[in-house]
């Protein structure tokens, strides 16, 4: 390819296409389009109306301050040369096929859309679900808005000690006056406000040392208005192996994290209505059915920890066992990416395939031309918000060596126009970035009308129906 082809210019600008509109996409955007010496006009496609991924439909409704990223997010999606193109499934509105007919490279910032599974008897129970359907559920996430879970259970399990882990707990505890001042859609909030749960089970497989949720997270969980924190003294101690471990890595956030723990475990009852069970080296196996086909308790083995042959600490099943009861049970074990068609994916690892964000051909392992990945889809479920800003920066960096090496896509159609014309001839009705925006405003009016910091359209129907269309279609 000649040098003065090259796409990067005021008249031939590197046309970048970025599938997902999460924190993983923007900061690509971000990055593209801060270049000075390549100019990089991006287009934005995600399948929900609205943009920002799992800030909006995933970060805890109460952790309004993590939310405020966004405001850079905006900044970007003001840029000139960016487009948002909401209500685009990619696969059936717009193919891979299609991207390389319309842009030089592409980002797919996917995240990792669904949850691992326990692999355990009962697991398939009436009111067993993942954490990530309940999650979607109480942050307005559309696809997610007729979901049923029963509060009127009086006793709840969580199968994980993650940050979303503990977030399904600290929602489940939360008082009325609390809950009203989330930005939760009405419908969650109303049926949080009725819940019936009086006991909420948070389970870990290892001890506190190996607690996967960040201290600020522990810390709320002290003040909550309306739940006490249990923690069972034996299992707040750290046995031989893990107290060798911290003390050698001198890691001062984890020894504030076992102190909180022991401090919660030393506490005595408040008197609070509801109690959260913080418990430790215990692991479901079996979900145990009422005889009506759902599930009632849980039962669980007791765990010591072991050294395994790599030196990493392991939980080994005692012989000691119990059982809780729950009639609702949520599992948060870990997730994984969707794949995409067309895109080469790691089944095992549930990721896109590539190295430092590069897509791999499956067979030969070697860099697909035009194609990258950045997010969880990228390196998998890993981090917080802020970890994928670097994330970005070097996919971005690979797709930029790429371009001013030649090696991209080679459009028949790379105008601004040519992707509108598509969703055209297929009757894709997409939002906009300014779309959205008038969706913000109308959720942040009601939010002020009802005295709250923002009041969530719950489904597809109210987005649309705010910029006076029905059903995608332009009202008449």
């Amino acid at each position: 390819m000649a040098a003065s082809a090259l796409a990067g210019t005021p008249e031939n600008p590197l046309r970048v296409a970025i599938v997902g509109a999460g924190p993983a996409g923007f900061y690509a955007a971000d990055h593209l389009l801060k270049q000075e010496d390549v100019v990089v006009s991006v287009d934005m496609f995600d399948r929900l109306l609205s943009p920002y991924g799992l800030v909006r439909h995933g970060v805890a409704p109460d952790h309004l301050k993590i939310k405020t990223v966004t405001k850079g997010f905006s900044q970007t999606a003001m840029h000139p040369r960016f487009r948002f193109f909401g209500n685009v499934d990619f696969g059936r509105d717009l193919t891979i096929d299609d991207l390389k007919g319309l842009y030089h490279q592409a980002v797919f910032c996917t995240g990792a859309q669904t949850d691992r599974r326990m692999g355990i008897p009962g697991e398939d129970l009436e009111g067993s679900h993942p954490a990530t359907s309940f999650v979607a559920w109480y942050n307005g996430h559309p696809d997610y808005r007729d979901c049923r879970f029963d509060l009127s259970q009086e006793s709840v399990a969580i199968v994980g000690v993650g940050n979303v882990a503990i977030d399904v707990a600290r929602i489940l505890c939360l008082s009325p006056e609390e809950l009203r001042a989330t930005d939760m859609p009405d419908y969650a909030v109303k049926a949080l406000s009725k819940s019936r749960v009086r006991d909420v089970y948070l389970l870990g497989r290892r001890g506190p040392a190996q607690a996967a949720f960040t201290n600020p997270e522990l810390k709320e969980l002290g003040e909550l208005a309306d739940a006490d924190v249990d923690i069972p003294h034996s299992e707040a101690e750290l046995d031989p192996l893990s107290r060798e471990e911290l003390e050698a890595s001198g890691d001062r956030m984890l020894a504030r994290k076992v102190e909180m723990i022991r401090e919660y475990a030393s506490r005595p009852p408040g008197g609070k209505p509801r109690r959260l069970h913080l418990r430790f080296l215990v692991s479901p196996v079996e979900l145990q059915d009422t005889g009506q086909g759902r599930v009632g308790g849980l039962r669980l083995v007791h765990n010591v920890l072991v050294r395994t042959a790599s030196g990493a600490l392991s939980a080994e099943a005692t012989g000691e066992s119990e059982t809780i009861p729950a009639g609702l049970v949520f599992r948060s074990v870990g997730y994984r990416g969707v794949s995409l068609a067309g895109v080469p994916f790691n089944e095992r690892w549930g990721v896109i395939a590539n190295a430092g964000g590069r897509v791999l051909d499956a067979e030969s392992e070697s860099p697909v031309v035009g194609e990258y990945a950045a997010g969880w889809i990228k390196r998998g479920p890993s981090g917080v918000i802020g970890t994928n800003k670097p994330d970005a920066l070097e996919t971005v960096t690979a797709m930029l060596e790429d371009a001013r090496a030649g090696l991209t896509w080679q459009p028949s159609s790379a105008s601004p126009e040519a992707v509108t014309s598509v969703f055209a001839d297929r009757c894709v009705d997409f939002t906009t970035f300014q779309d959205w925006c008038a969706i913000d405003a109308l959720e942040l009016a009601e939010g002020e009308r009802c005295g709250r910091p923002r009041v969530k359209c719950g489904s597809r129907d109210e987005m649309w129906r705010a910029l006076g269309r029905v059903d995608g279609r332009a009202a008449r």
